[in-house]
């Protein structure tokens, strides 16, 4: 497991793009065979991608959290990416589709995932946050998520979101998740941008064609830079900062939030006229 600490704005504004793209974007997400786990100091928020073929993969008990087991003090949202697969939890079997998702509970001991077709596997995405309370762990299909329309053609930012896990859906200690998909002919996402001060956020761009980029832009609203993402690839967002962008293409994203609440509304707009 990679481990990110936290930067502050000032700090920031110093940076170069390398800098940049060390601290805040995570790539190689989804990787064949293999579990990787990336914890951010910002809100002790974990994410990752697992990517199960022949074998099932568990979720590791890295060291650095200094427990049993992994969901001891934790929760977990997984999101299928990929092809059919499963989901096991301390042995019993969620089958998840693509576009399902599952909400793990703290206190869950042992957490696998397997692909039902090696040739075709599962994309697993993991969020997960540091939890107080014990809440069943739940499954949701895309039909079971909240729906919620954004945007308008003329501004190119035509938007759907689909909210699993919130103050209003699959219920958590803190952990927010869900993901956005731009309408064909759209590129911007979270556009007007905002910041959350009292939260902070992970965007795992997906459905971003090969030979297109997305240009994401972070960064206090008069002080902005950008990073260039790829397919399953994740940047950080600090409280600080706004998150927004802007793709070559049509594409999605997942996002998953953290922090002292989870109300959608509770952000604060970054107006045009600030932003540099």
């Amino acid at each position: 497991m990679k481990t990110r600490y936290g930067v502050h704005p000032e700090h920031f504004k110093t940076f170069t793009t390398d800098q940049t793209r060390t601290e805040f974007l995570a790539q190689n997400m989804m990787e064949a065979g293999k579990i990787e786990l990336v914890y951010s100091h910002y809100d002790r928020f974990i994410f990752g991608g697992v990517v199960p073929t022949s074998a099932a993969i568990e979720l590791p008990n890295d060291d650095d959290l200094r427990a049993d087991y992994f969901l001891e003090r934790r929760e977990l949202g997984v999101l299928n990416l990929g092809g059919a697969g499963s989901v096991s939890v301390d042995g019993k079997t969620y089958e998840l589709d693509r576009f399902d998702c599952l909400y793990v509970g703290r206190g869950s001991k042992t957490v696998s995932f397997a692909s039902n077709d090696a040739g075709a596997p599962a994309h697993f995405y993991l969020n997960s946050a540091p939890a107080h309370k014990e809440y069943p762990t739940t499954k949701a299909t895309q039909s079971d998520a909240n729906r919620v329309e954004l945007g308008d053609d003329e501004h190119a930012n035509k938007r759907v979101l689909f909210q699993y896990i919130h103050e209003n859906g699959v219920q958590s200690c803190q952990l927010v998740m869900g993901f956005t998909e731009l309408l064909s002919g759209n590129i911007w996402n979270t556009f007007p941008p905002h910041t959350h001060e009292r939260r902070m956020e992970v965007y795992l761009y997906f459905d971003v064609p090969q030979e297109e980029l997305v240009m994401h832009f972070m960064g206090q609203p008069t002080e902005t830079r950008h990073i260039a993402v790829r397919n399953f690839e994740a940047v950080i967002s600090p409280p600080w900062s706004i998150h927004s962008g802007a793709g070559t293409s049509a594409y999605r994203f997942v996002w998953g939030m953290a922090g002292e609440n989870q109300a959608f509304t509770d952000m604060d707009a970054a107006p045009l006229d600030n932003i540099r």
